[in-house]
């Protein structure tokens, strides 16, 4: 198999498994970076590269768990999936469970902050407009329900390599528009300082950004050249970390302390808002499939993969056609996604509280574990004390990132909801 989701009879090149973990990790989320600086400054800059290189590493270590050396010092891959490695670390009952509702979490909380983002965007571009917020995001509902015909990985990855066009457009036109006002930057608004109670948040939706472990056993396992797996993650993360850091840096220098959580509702004319702001939902619709997904193969394989095995018999018939009530469940997917976007709707914070919830769990905690409990006797005592150190770092991001952010998802209802 090819880990997963997607399967060992469509191969990709690097290339597609790069477009695949370019839309996981400079996705949507890179228009709220500048409100990232804007509460952690300086510190919120360093924490995008560093992450970055955790996020990269962690990512290796993952995939290495999925081999093991035989007697002739070959490497075998022995396991396909994340959920595989967790089964022989936790045993097969509890690492499963623990691990598919982590997947599940991130996966379906990917869609709907998709969802939600565009609801946020679409109304930024017709604020007096008839239609509200929850309006937008049932239309886009609609327009999304086609993924529910996806088949395989191969046509995710074209999906994948034109959300990475649009992304390309979008950052040349927005930091075309920042460089033009560089005559007002606020070069001191820039903090050194960290605000305990917002720096967390930020560093929350840093680690969202950067989550893609989820995807990398399927991705290199599919690939028809595994061997150039690490170059390919080791490209994708130095550029998303050189564009992180100068898009949410510039970004806050533009706007500073009127910085919005999406950026683009900073834009000066209606007109140029919402040509970007349309980019910028096509741009959300391409990368919705990807965890969409990878989310139904996860269910897929916990629930119909058929008599024994699962509860449920199998979504596909023997044509390889998917039987009615599979196609059903999928649409039921997505309605899903949306009926949750409209009841979440604070997108930062709850990006945010996500990140540091499933986010380090599944890009620090767990792959850095793994590595210790299948490679530990063949690791030196540098990449052990790495390792323990990425677990640490984990923890208190998670701990401290859940409690600032649940606080403020808590006060932001209380207020009411802004729409």
């Amino acid at each position: 198999g090819g880990g997963e989701f997607g399967s060992s009879r469509h191969k990709i090149s690097e290339w597609q498994a790069g477009w695949n973990v370019t839309n996981a990790i400079q996705g949507m989320f890179v228009v709220s970076l500048p409100y990232a600086v804007l509460h952690g400054g300086y510190w919120a800059i360093t924490a995008m590269i560093g992450v970055a290189y955790i996020c990269c590493y962690t990512g290796k270590i993952l995939v290495d768990c999925l081999y093991v050396t035989n007697e002739e010092g070959q490497l075998v891959r022995v396991r396909d999936t994340y959920v595989s490695i967790a089964e022989e670390c936790f045993g097969r009952r509890v690492g499963a469970r623990i691990v598919n509702t982590a997947q599940m979490i991130e996966l379906l909380m990917t869609c709907i902050l998709y969802v939600v983002l565009c609801g946020d965007l679409m109304v930024g571009t017709f604020p007096d407009g008839a239609i509200d917020t929850r309006s937008w995001m049932m239309i886009c509902g609609i327009l999304l329900l086609p993924c529910s015909f996806l088949k395989n990985l191969h046509h995710v990855s074209t999906l994948s390599f034109w959300c990475t066009m649009a992304h390309v457009v979008i950052n040349v036109m927005i930091m075309g528009y920042c460089l033009l006002q560089a005559a007002t930057w606020g070069w001191s608004e820039v903090s050194l300082r960290i605000n305990i109670f917002t720096f967390p948040i930020s560093l929350g939706i840093i680690v969202f950004s950067y989550t893609s472990q989820i995807f990398l056993p399927a991705l290199e396992g599919n690939m028809s050249d595994p061997s150039k797996f690490h170059c390919m993650l080791n490209w994708s993360h130095i550029a998303a970390a050189v564009f992180k850091s100068l898009f949410g840096y510039v970004g806050f220098l533009t706007w500073h302390a009127e910085t919005e959580e999406v950026i683009t509702n900073n834009l000066p004319t209606q007109g140029f808002k919402g040509v970007v702001n349309f980019i910028l939902v096509a741009k959300a619709l391409l990368s919705y499939p990807l965890p969409y997904y990878a989310a139904l193969d996860l269910l897929e394989r916990a629930f119909f993969k058929g008599r024994p095995d699962t509860t449920f018999p199998r979504m596909w018939s023997l044509d390889g056609e998917l039987k009615v009530w599979g196609l059903a469940l999928r649409v039921a997917l997505v309605v899903f996604t949306v009926v949750m976007a409209i009841s979440i709707p604070h997108f930062a914070i709850l990006m945010g509280f996500i990140g540091s919830f499933t986010g380090t769990m599944l890009s620090f905690i767990w792959p850095c574990y793994f590595h210790l409990k299948l490679k530990g006797p063949t690791l030196d005592w540098g990449t052990v004390a790495y390792d323990c150190f990425v677990i640490f770092l984990g923890v208190l991001f998670g701990v401290i990132g859940i409690y600032y952010s649940f606080r403020a998802l808590v006060k932001e209802f209380q207020i009411g909801l802004p729409f």
